[in-house]
């Protein structure tokens, strides 16, 4: 080595050194493309003797870039040649690991599987659902219909099916979320809106190129293109209580102790304050909790899953259309490590599912790295109560799910859930919430209607539910006609205590009559 008697070699992680060494050039790091707006950079400098140091673990990226090429051979015959994985400390948000590409087995080695975009599938699932939880319209044991669904869009209809073509019927959303049920995940965003969920992933970092809306309701199931490592980063986040953090692959120089640098109160106060959650903490501990359930992901990956670790972690698996992407990604008590498979050519594989693809090598990268080190489960945040919660009969007459405790929002917790047409129900089988119009909802007034002939119809599910538009009581019950005015509204669903369960953002352009009955 002293004599230089070696060959060349780009080492054992080709992307993340060209990587590194233009981010040192640019003086920024590798996270920051995924960034949100005006969000600071930090430059990076070198060793101090012209080299640059990263982050990664060299024992780490060894196991992991020979975990992911022995499992790519091992599945040669099903069309699948590409690979990529990352793990980030979820403190830090350093990468340790950051293989770009299966090497000598890949046709486009040179491509970064790392930062390339691809369709996400159901690895969208569990921010969704946070989302939900965390604007209060479902809780964990909320009754989600898993049943054929015709969805009207601008478009046509869009009729999602699950992954085996089968439907469960009425399932909690923790066993929808953990066993990757796809109508529930749609229903899902019916409640939360397209355009929402996508500022929601957008605030976890991932760079949707386009509206909510240009998605529609596919985006519950992954249609959007993400980065492996942005992805692997949202569910950090998730890992970290709903606070965002960037990533960096570039090491911090050593403090020149010959220099001081005056510290401001203000640099101090910047440096100890923690981020602001991006996602409600107690939505992101309730998805952690729901993703390391091994009970709950029993009615599609069965009781033996490769998903299953002796220690705690939460993992979701996920496949994109045509079985042209497959992911694994999931967190433990340190770490988060992402894994994507596929062609980089964008053709699809052959019978290659989560838990045959991504996952088995998500699992012996996650057993590495807890050989030696244990994983605990988080604490819960406070907010939340568990309470013990019984289910309903079915249309078979069992219980459709067995009882159990379940944590909840404070607030949100109830002990009884069961359809709403069971007798024996004392207490409301979801949330109420409002269905229709959808929030940020623009409409336009005909000129050719007479303005008094115009109404806006409002529904929504619950008991004792009243309407409030701009702050004034408006109306009673779950549906009420509305007289709409020029303007921006704030519509607002009260449950029979006073409280504001659900609300809508409306838009209404064009010439309008202001009535007194329209200002009731």
């Amino acid at each position: 080595v002293q004599r230089r008697a070696f060959d060349a070699s780009e080492g054992i992680a080709p992307h993340a050194a060209r990587r590194a060494l233009r981010q040192a050039r640019e003086g920024r790091e590798p996270g920051q493309e995924d960034t949100q707006p005006g969000e600071a950079k930090t430059a990076a400098k070198d060793a101090g003797d012209g080299s640059v140091r990263t982050t990664l673990r060299a024992p780490l990226q060894r196991f992991a870039l020979g975990t992911l090429q022995r499992h790519l051979r091992e599945l040669r015959g099903r069309h699948v040649e590409d690979g990529a994985l990352v793990v980030l400390d979820n403190a830090t948000g350093e990468v340790l690991a950051w293989v770009g590409s299966s090497g000598p087995l890949s046709q486009a080695a040179e491509v970064d599987g790392v930062t390339a975009l691809r369709q996400p599938g159901s690895t969208l699932k569990p921010l969704l659902y946070g989302q939900a939880i965390a604007e209060q319209r479902l809780t964990a044991a909320s009754l989600i219909e898993d049943s054929s669904a015709q969805i009207n869009t601008a478009s046509g209809l869009y009729i999602p099916q699950n992954y085996d073509r089968r439907f469960k019927g009425p399932v909690s959303a923790r066993t929808a979320l953990a066993a990757s049920l796809n109508v529930p995940a749609v229903r899902t965003l019916v409640m939360v809106s397209p355009e929402s969920f996508a500022r929601g992933l957008r605030a976890a970092g991932l760079p949707l190129r386009e509206s909510g809306d240009y998605y529609g309701y596919s985006l519950a199931l992954g249609s959007a293109e993400v980065t492996l490592l942005s992805l692997t980063n949202a569910y950090r986040m998730l890992a970290n209580g709903g606070r965002y953090g960037t990533t960096t692959l570039l090491a911090p120089a050593a403090p020149d102790k010959s220099k001081k640098t005056p510290t401001t109160a203000a640099a101090t106060t910047a440096a100890k304050a923690a981020p602001a959650p991006v996602l409600d903490p107690r939505a992101a501990f309730i998805v952690g909790d729901i993703l390391s359930d091994p009970n709950a992901r029993t009615r599609t990956f069965g009781l033996d899953s490769i998903l299953s670790t002796r220690f705690w972690s939460a993992v979701k698996t996920g496949t994109s259309k045509d079985m042209r992407d497959n992911w694994a990604v999931g967190w433990s008590q340190r770490y988060t490590v992402g894994v994507w498979v596929g062609n980089a050519s964008g053709a699809s594989m052959w019978d290659v599912s989560g838990t045959s693809g991504a996952a088995p090598v998500w699992a012996e990268v996650m057993r590495f790295l807890h050989a030696r080190e244990p994983s605990r489960a988080p604490a819960p945040p406070p907010g939340l109560v568990r309470t013990h919660i019984d289910f309903g009969p079915g249309p078979d007459g069992n219980a459709l799910e067995a009882a159990r405790d379940e944590w909840f929002v404070q607030g949100t917790e109830q002990p009884l859930f069961a359809l709403a047409n069971d007798p024996g129900a004392a207490g409301s089988a979801s949330v109420a919430r409002i269905t229709a119009p959808a929030d940020g909802t623009i409409i336009a007034l005909d000129p050719d209607i007479p303005p008094l002939r115009q109404r806006v119809r409002f529904e929504s599910e619950g008991r004792g539910v009243q309407w409030r538009i701009d702050g004034k009581h408006f109306a009673r019950g779950n549906s009420a006609q509305w007289l709409p005015w020029p303007g921006r509204h704030l519509i607002e669903l009260v449950d029979a205590g006073g409280k504001v369960v659900d609300q809508r953002r409306l838009e209404v352009r064009g010439a309008g009559v202001v009535t007194k009955s329209a200002q009731r």
